[in-house]
């Protein structure tokens, strides 16, 4: 504020300036450098003298604290140096598939000693900035002190290979696990001309594009005709009709098998009647993933048993099915004087309704190897699943449905028409196919059905048992109908045989009951060892789908304001990437078992603070079961299992057991007391199957579901609604024919841009030129907006939010405490000037190391005031100090330049490091992780490279300020808690 002004003497001249004697003699003497002074300017001296001591004692003040900080950062680097290297944190992989940054302990720390949060005072917000007392060994600079890395990496895997492979037993480390054995350093040979028998690459695009539009003729011909219009460009297309179209597929449907129709007869009532199968036989599909030479180099043949050292010995894990034991069960009966090797399939079948009103339905048989890895199995593209064919339908009859012989009748034929893909496969069974693998090994294979994936009603049919009105409904054990709630107990395993002695199909001798069970013709399969649980139908679609029905149940009974309270706390879940966001659930009903899994997830915590114990009994048993269920479709959907986690569920279910012998007598109208029903029982078996075949994403239906979608866009696009199945199974062949171009045309891209790239280095190699995407590490900023001046932001955002008060004395403190620790030495006190310019971001990748499977995966947080019409702050996993991680609110990610130091990537933060006080019953009894929200005024800076992962984070309606982990919202968050939520409770103690 600008001085008063004063009235001044009489003017003794006509200057501006009163030229007195006292003031042309006199001198004044400045109390700060004891000087004197004439009165005029002297004001101006003043002030000018005060600054330039403050700016001195600050910089004496400054150069005794960065000294000490560099004491502590040698002392720091001289103990890191004699870490032993089981401290540091495991070996890195190299692989592309894991993350540089996986391991949490290598990860920079957001302050290594700054001061605790919980310590801080939270109800004094005066003066506080954050960052007091920051030691920030973060960032790993060029003139940073490293530990010293061991010369021998530790062993952390085992594999164990089948005695007949003779291969001797493995140890490997990190970044050896796995890696592919079969690279070489010369490319394989590709076909110059892979779009053949296309005229050009150009006509075969189009194709691809024309399928994948499903476009009618009269599109097709236009879009043609357009095209020969404006041609002139860098390709050539020489269709000209559809006719050259339709004789170019023709053409590339050579390459692979055709389908072909057969006649099923089947004797009813002294008729003989005559159903059609449209197949492509299984063992033709097999041969032509075996003559593709870009499948060639995954194939696994041999059965394994692969261990991972979990720090205290090594612990056996399953993954894939050849880490399984009916794999090495299979392998050790077959003949052991040849190289002989199990092929096995996955078969799955299931009716679906072509037709929008399902008049119209089609029956896919679809088959996968397992002795392909799982991203190539159930991917999309070449050794993915593969339609093969339709099975017949019976038509409804009103005069006949229910009756034990037209039952009978539709098991006879689907095991007849299935009989018809199996021809080849189920003599190469008994006799062994002689193949000459990747490797040059000459292999036998013998190919076996190893996984029937299908849902309950599809299991009862393939296993022929009656299904849900018999006496002992599950396909796998022999348990009464009385008994399938009760999961602590057990019951004898079905086998083949037994099935055969049941059959009795229209009084015919058993030798007829033989050679309808399909299965009985292939060898070493058997449908009871093959059934094995879905999650879609039998959990998500299944056990839940009646959950969530009860909870509706009890709402409505509770009343309105209960449903309304509940449907509110569904709205206000925070939004997640791929976790479908619901407005609405309380009278609407969901088919897509993707919808009902995201709900499982977020009803609990809506449901929480309205279904209590005192306000209703049975709405709390009930979120007991479903708390239960979540953890156990948690830990069933993991993609690797270890002996632990096999363990975890087994006892897991006698919790869910528990939790449905509660069920009582209840004054609620059809409230579900009775819970004897298959579904409930399937999942008794989960740790066998997981045994025995890998993981429960080896037979999910959910990649061969999506094969229905094609065929009902074949039969509502490209088909005249007559002879439906060899229309749209016809549309199949040839999108199978353009997705096996589509893989030669990518390996021929992927071969050329390799050479490319090679020339591209070798230009560049002596060039300055690093990789901006590599240099980011395991965080990579987006969505960048305009620059702005920090005393803008502040200006701007601190009357409204208190995180941005102080913002620019409290980032200076920041940066002056942090930046020594970083590596620089700073030469002054950095002073940031009211016009200094930052970046902000509103889009942040994070990438990270997953604890369930080791590969690298990817979260995507938003810091958005406005993210599709809606404000988004998400929250992350950060670490905090080499020994803590702490979950924190997203307030501000930008990017600034320090002249002559450097760009750095910060954020600014509310931690959620607030003491909760005494742990709550209801956190204990549904496995709860909370935490609480420090006031916004406490706000802290940390740099993006210390963040571990995202996090949702479900606000508590009732405790201000307090917030629920979702601890279920993937595999990786999952399992952090299980130890986060322990660690974090020592320390605080």
């Amino acid at each position: 504020m600008a001085p008063p002004r004063r009235t001044a003497a009489p003017a003794l001249s006509r200057g501006k300036y009163n030229y007195t004697e006292e003031t042309l003699t006199g001198r004044l003497s400045c109390p700060h450098c004891d000087g004197k002074f004439k009165p005029q300017g002297f004001k101006k001296h003043e002030a000018t003298c005060k600054k330039r001591a403050d700016i001195e004692r600050e910089q004496e003040t400054f150069g005794l604290e960065y000294n000490k900080d560099q004491q502590q950062a040698r002392r720091k680097a001289r103990k890191l140096m004699t870490l032993p290297e089981s401290i540091a944190g495991p070996s890195q992989p190299e692989s592309a598939n894991n993350s540089q940054f996986a391991d949490d302990s290598n990860i920079p720390p957001a302050a290594s000693s700054l001061a605790d949060p919980m310590d801080v005072d939270l109800n004094n917000d005066e003066g506080y900035d954050g960052n007091e007392n920051v030691d920030v060994s973060v960032f790993n600079q060029p003139g940073d002190v490293e530990p010293a890395a061991s010369s021998q990496r530790p062993i952390e895997f085992k594999t164990e290979y089948h005695p007949s492979s003779g291969r001797e037993l493995l140890h490997q480390a990190f970044d050896e696990f796995r890696a592919n054995a079969h690279d070489t350093a010369e490319p394989l040979p590709v076909d110059e001309e892979p779009w053949h028998p296309f005229a050009s690459r150009a006509d075969f695009e189009f194709a691809e594009i024309a399928l994948d539009a499903a476009l009618n003729k009269s599109h097709i011909d236009g879009l043609l005709s357009l095209i020969a219009r404006i041609a002139g460009g860098q390709v050539k297309i020489t269709l000209k009709n559809d006719a050259d179209f339709r004789q170019a597929l023709r053409s590339a449907s050579t390459q692979v098998t055709m389908f072909t129709k057969h006649d099923i007869t089947v004797p009813y009532k002294r008729q003989e009647r005559v159903y059609q199968v449209h197949a492509l036989p299984i063992w033709e599909w097999v041969l032509d993933l075996l003559e593709n030479p870009l499948l060639a180099p995954h194939f696994a043949w041999d059965a394994q048993r692969v261990f991972k050292h979990n720090g205290t010995g090594f612990e056996r894990f399953y993954d894939e099915p050849w880490t399984a034991d009916r794999w090495w069960d299979v392998q050790s009966n077959l003949p052991q004087d040849i190289r002989a090797v199990p092929l096995c399939l996955i078969v799955y079948a299931d009716k679906t309704r072509l037709s929008s009103h399902g008049t119209v339905k089609g029956y896919p048989v679809v088959v996968r190897c397992a002795n392909l890895p799982v991203h190539i199995r159930n991917g999309e593209g070449i050794g993915g699943g593969r339609v093969v064919g339709l099975l017949p339908i019976v038509a409804e009859d009103a005069n006949e449905e229910g009756k034990t012989g037209f039952t009978n009748l539709k098991r006879v034929i689907w095991h007849e028409s299935f009989a018809v893909f199996l021809e080849l496969v189920a003599q190469y069974s008994k006799t062994g196919y002689a193949h000459k693998c990747f490797d040059q090994i000459l292999r036998w294979l013998f190919p076996i059905l190893l996984i029937l994936s299908a849902d309950y009603e599809e299991q009862c049919m393939m296993s022929l048992i009656r299904g849900h009105h018999s006496k002992c409904p599950c396909p796998v054990c022999i348990v009464p109908i009385d008994e399938l709630h009760d999961l602590s107990k057990s019951f004898r395993l079905r086998s083949m045989q037994d099935a055969i002695a049941a059959l009795d199909v229209y009084e015919k001798s058993k030798t007829r009951g033989e050679e309808l069970m399909s299965y009985g013709i292939v060898a070493h399969s058997d449908p009871h060892d093959a059934i094995s649980l879905d999650r879609l139908h039998a959990l998500h679609l299944g056990i839940w789908k009646h959950l969530f029905n009860e909870l509706k149940k009890i709402l409505k009974y509770l009343g309105r304001e209960a449903e309304s309270s509940f449907e509110e706390g569904i709205a206000n879940f925070p939004r997640w990437r791929k976790c479908s966001h619901f407005n609405t659930v309380i009278h609407m009903s969901f088919s897509d078992g993707n919808k009902m899994q995201d709900l499982s997830r977020q009803s609990l915590y809506s449901a929480l603070t309205i279904l209590k114990q005192s306000d209703s009994p049975e709405g709390h048993r009930l979120l007991c079961l479903i708390s239960s269920y979540l953890q156990l479709d948690s830990y069933i959907g993991l993609d690797v299992h270890t002996t632990s986690t096999l363990d975890a569920i087994e006892a897991e279910l006698l919790v869910f057991n528990d939790a449905l012998k509660c069920a009582a007598e209840s004054s609620i109208e059809d409230l579900r007391l009775d819970w004897d029903f298959p579904k409930v029982h399937l999942w008794k078996h989960v740790t066998r199957d997981i045994r025995m075949k890998g993981v429960v994403r080896n037979y999910t239906t959910r990649p061969n579901e999506k094969l229905h979608g094609p065929l009902k866009e074949a039969y509502k696009r490209q088909s005249n609604g007559k002879d439906v199945a060899q229309q749209i199974l016809h549309v199949n062949q040839n999108r199978f024919a353009v997705g096996l171009l589509r893989g030669r045309v990518d390996a021929f891209d992927k071969q050329r841009n390799f050479e490319d790239e090679e020339i591209d280095d070798a230009d560049t190699m002596y060039e300055d030129n690093p990789n901006p995407a590599a240099a980011q590490g395991h965080i990579q900023l987006g969505s960048p907006q305009q620059l702005k001046s920090i005393q803008d932001i502040e200006n701007t955002c601190s009357p409204t939010d208190r995180a941005f008060q102080d913002f620019r004395r409290k980032f200076s403190t920041f940066l002056n405490a942090s930046l020594p620790g970083y590596g620089y030495e700073l030469r002054r006190w950095i002073t940031l000037p009211a016009n200094f310019q930052i970046c902000e971001y509103r889009y942040l990748k994070v990438h990270y190391e997953s604890t369930v499977d080791w590969k690298q995966v990817t979260d995507y947080l938003r810091c958005n005031p406005s993210f599709h019409g809606h404000p988004r702050y998400d929250c992350a996993l950060i670490q905090l100090t080499p020994e803590r991680s702490v979950f924190a609110k997203l307030i501000l990610m930008f990017k600034c330049h320090l002249p002559d130091i450097g760009s750095f990537d910060f954020a600014l933060v509310q931690p959620y490091t607030a003491g909760t006080g005494f742990s709550r019953r209801t956190d204990r009894d549904f496995k709860l992780t909370r935490v609480k929200a420090a006031p916004r005024a406490n706000s802290i800076f940390v740099p993006l490279a210390s963040f571990i992962r995202g996090a949702v984070l479900y606000p508590d309606p009732v405790h201000q300020g307090e917030f629920t982990v979702v601890d279920h919202i993937d595999s990786d968050m999952f399992l952090r808690m299980k130890t986060w939520a322990h660690h974090t409770i020592r320390q605080c103690i």
